[in-house]
């Protein structure tokens, strides 16, 4: 406020100064004085009415320019007004209309200079030593981009420029930085600016645009490749706000992620009495976040494991949860907390779900997964369950390994429920989820930070993969379009070779495949297929409303057959010989172990 009030006088002095070249007239005296004190007083209050002492100047726009003119335009006029009634002669109009051009030229002037200060600290740091970016994207997001780059004074980078594909940009400059060139150019333009890091700042972009962006920028030089968000995924919480972050293997699987309106199919579990298998898993808990979303009465964290049904109880803690923890093999268990709490719905995410841990634990793979299900199951028709969801995978389709196998006829054991009983009952089959527990990629993270090697087990194994909000949309969403007895299936695209998924984590950690890390192939494990299947052949399937969802026709089931699986499981388990379960398989499934 000195400073301003220094300003106002010096652009007053300054009006008279050039109006009167010769000397301020004695006459006029008594009008600049009366003037002075108006403006002083006038502009400051005017200044303090209109919020200029409460912005931050080092991020001042358009709004603070104008937000200064508003200001000086109401205190100007205070003065000029008041003048003309206290003094004896008015303030001339050349004096007036100088007055309020100095006045928001100089106290305007001030205030913007913290912000030019900031902007021209780029021509202050440029050498050639800098750490070098390039900005993909020369559109909002890589403004964005830019400007955080900015905020830290250029300590992480030094902007060579943008690269954009609308022809209409290119050797334009945005912010003081040149458009180079199309994404062609890239690999030119890489070497010759020697770019140490590129950014993707092009959030809309589609998943095939991504990887063919990102494709291009692991055959330069560049040692980091990062993506900027969108601002939509910080506000909805999807990402933390760490403005720009390290691409992912999602961005790289070749299609779109799958979407769902959950706020149109999820009424079902509104008020009702909701039930989660396996809560503190990566699928379990992922649903469990999604579903309280929807104002259920009360949400039922289920669990074997006390560290992680707590964690996620205190992460939802806000919401109506409760723990309880029990084993779904414990029948007598199962059926108390199912009487005790009468859910509405059941999301049976629980299972073990390792290839070749329970080609080790056969007997487990059937205790848990079969029988397991088998009691949820049966204490969910008992207790009059409006929907049951169990969430299953491809590999028990045409299984090779017992945890498929098992997979399959927990599916089998649900379809025959739903003949049984008023309870909806359905399956929801995908394929490997991102960062699940012990899936590959954690994996592969580990082994590139110890140095590697990289371990996979054929060059030619492939897999179907989608994310957790993925997978726990999709079983969601088959509770919703349930009608009974329904295996369904998302269409996940192509499959991807897990070799390419390990050389690409190995480029994006700044690294080169079989120079810095080297890859080892170990051999298919006990139960593994080299490809993997998301329907028999005599499934087919049906479409549904959503287009990347579709429906498995049900198979003929045994229910003897079952029941009598399920009473060896529950009289002998841990007592089951290997050859003892590959039969007891056999019997529901003829194929087993036949691998195609």
């Amino acid at each position: 406020m000195l400073l301003d009030a220094i300003l106002i006088n010096i652009a007053l002095f300054g009006s008279f100064y050039l109006r009167f070249e010769e000397g301020l007239p004695a006459s006029y005296i008594p009008t600049y004085i009366n003037a002075a004190l108006l403006a002083t007083v006038s502009l400051l209050a005017a200044f303090h009415f209109f919020g200029l002492y409460k912005n931050i100047w080092r991020y001042a726009s358009v709004g603070e320019l104008l937000s200064i003119v508003y200001a000086v335009s109401v205190g100007a006029a205070i003065t000029i007004a008041g003048t003309y009634f206290i003094s004896p002669l008015r303030l001339p109009h050349s004096v007036s209309v100088m007055f309020w051009l100095l006045a928001i030229v100089l106290t305007g002037g001030l205030r913007f200079s913290q912000r030019l200060r900031q902007e021209n600290s780029i021509f202050l740091t440029r050498n050639n030593e800098q750490h070098k970016v390039l900005i993909i994207g020369a559109g909002d997001a890589g403004v964005l981009a830019l400007r955080e780059l900015k905020k830290r004074d250029f300590q992480d980078g030094l902007p060579v420029g943008f690269i954009d594909d609308s022809k209409e940009k290119i050797n334009l400059q945005v912010q003081g930085f040149p458009v180079l060139g199309s994404r062609e150019d890239i690999p030119q333009i890489v070497e010759e600016y020697q770019v140490d890091e590129i950014i993707i700042a092009i959030p809309s972009a589609s998943g095939d645009t991504i990887r063919e962006l990102v494709e291009i920028c692991k055959k330069t030089q560049a040692s980091s490749l990062k993506i900027l968000p969108g601002v939509h995924d910080l506000l909805s919480g999807k990402l933390t706000v760490s403005p720009i972050r390290e691409v992912q293997v999602e961005d790289l699987l070749g299609r779109d992620p799958v979407s769902v309106d959950l706020e149109e199919v999820a009424g079902y579990l509104k008020n009702q009495v909701v039930l989660v298998t396996g809560a503190g898993g990566s699928i379990g808990s992922e649903l469990c976040r999604q579903i309280v979303r929807f104002d259920p009465a009360k949400l039922i964290l289920t669990g074997h494991g006390e560290n992680s049904i707590f964690e996620i109880q205190q992460e939802l803690k806000e919401y109506p949860v409760l723990p309880e923890i029990f084993d779904v093999k414990d029948t007598e268990k199962v059926n108390l907390v199912f009487a005790k709490h009468k859910p509405s719905v059941v999301f049976h995410a629980a299972a073990h779900k390792h290839v070749p841990l329970m080609e080790n634990n056969p007997e487990e793979a059937l205790k848990n997964n079969v029988l397991g299900t088998y009691n949820l199951a049966s204490a969910a028709a008992a207790t009059g369950v409006k929907t049951f969801v169990l969430v299953s995978t491809d590999k028990a389709v045409n299984p090779t390994s017992v945890m498929g196998a098992s997979k399959r006829i927990a599916e089998m054991v649900i379809q025959d429920f739903d003949r049984k009983a008023q309870t909806k009952f359905v399956a929801v089959r995908f394929g490997n989820v991102l960062g699940s527990r012990g899936s590959v990629i954690p994996t592969f993270k580990k082994q590139i930070s110890e140095g590697g090697p990289v371990t996979v087990t054929d060059p030619k194994m492939t897999r179907y993969f989608m994310t957790i909000p993925e997978a726990s949309q999709l079983v969601i969403q088959a509770g919703a379009m349930a009608s009974g007895g329904e295996i369904f299936i998302l269409d996940m695209g192509k499959p991807v070779k897990i070799i390419d998924l390990a050389k690409d984590l190995i480029r994006l950690s700044g690294l080169e495949p079989g120079k810095d890390i080297e890859i080892v192939y170990t051999g298919i494990r006990p139960g593994e297929k080299l490809y993997e299947e998301l329907l028999t052949s005599e499934e087919g399937t049906t479409a549904t409303k959503h287009k990347r969802i579709f429906v498995a026709r049900p198979n003929d089931i045994n229910s003897e057959r079952i029941d009598q699986l399920v009473e060896q499981i529950r009289r002998r388990g841990s007592y089951l010989s290997r050859e003892e379960i590959e039969s007891l398989i056999k019997t529901l499934i003829p194929t087993f172990r036949q691998s195609n």
